[in-house]
């Protein structure tokens, strides 16, 4: 059995845009929270120049399966122009 992963995800949003980036984050979650694996999905910090979105998966094969799926693919198409920077990934 392999061991969960945590990991970060830091979005900062451009100027004016928190409050659209965080709504597509909360879309994200209410959708990810069921996926297999997983174990918390969770803005743990937001402020108007950052928000972090805390992650633990059962493994990294449900990681890699989610990375893959439809709510990602979803979550960076509403992102792509509301960001000041791209997402930065950290393992914890």
């Amino acid at each position: 059995m392999s061991a969960p992963v945590d990991l970060q995800a830091i979005f900062i949003p451009n100027d004016g845009e928190f409050f659209r980036v965080k709504l597509a984050l909360d879309i994200a979650i209410d959708e990810v929270v069921n996926e297999p694996g997983c174990i918390r999905y969770e803005l743990t910090e937001a402020s108007e120049d950052k928000l972090v979105l805390t992650e633990r998966w059962a493994s990294q094969a449900d990681l890699d399966k989610h990375s893959k799926g439809t709510a990602v693919q979803d979550l960076n198409e509403s992102l792509s122009a509301l960001l000041a920077e791209p997402v930065k990934l950290e393992g914890l």
